[in-house]
């Protein structure tokens, strides 16, 4: 079974205007850093810490509530001994991205799946994102905006020279494609 649809089937009709090529609908090539799994792994564990150790403040100090806090508190665990090591390979393996001359093409998610593609001359901002745990980790996002809400595309998890080459050269890009960015 192929993990994308036959791209051949989904080709737009050809038109014999003279507009410029239209971007064919085709899997990203990249895949992300494999650091991105330590990443979300520490993500959903420093969650599973947060809210386990809330539930078990309120076990500890709130008597009457016992009862009903205990079967919660072993459910979540249970959720977070399966999610923490399962969410984020499946994510890895989900995961995508490729900058082109004439776009930026991501493919994420975990459950539902999201294809975007943002054509160069829609791109209004381009943003390099390292958060303390990316720091440490060496991995980054790469946010790409356009004028439309739904425009954006955020690629989490590259190695962070990746992310830095890969932003000045949609820079570059960017700088040299014409278009009013809408």
């Amino acid at each position: 079974m192929q993990p994308y649809p036959n791209t051949e089937t989904l080709r737009p009709p050809t038109e014999t205007t003279s507009r410029p090529a239209r971007l064919k609908l085709r899997p990203p090539r990249n895949r992300i850093e494999k650091r991105a799994i330590a990443l979300w792994m520490l993500h959903a564990a420093l969650t599973a810490i947060v809210v386990l150790g809330g539930c078990g403040i309120a076990y500890a100090t709130a008597e009457s509530s016992r009862p009903y806090l205990g079967p919660v508190i072993a459910v979540l665990a249970a959720f977070y001994v399966v999610y923490i090591p399962l969410m984020p390979t499946w994510r890895y393996l989900v995961h995508r991205w490729e900058v082109t001359d004439e776009a930026v093409y991501a493919l994420s998610g975990w459950f539902e799946r999201e294809w975007r593609i943002i054509p160069i001359s829609r791109i209004q901002s381009i943003n390099t994102v390292k958060g303390p745990l990316q720091q440490l980790l060496r991995v980054a996002t790469i946010r790409v905006t356009t004028a439309s809400r739904e425009g954006s595309i955020s690629i989490r998890g590259l190695d962070a020279e990746v992310a830095e080459t890969a932003a000045h050269r949609l820079t570059e890009i960017t700088e040299l494609t014409p278009g009013d960015a809408t």
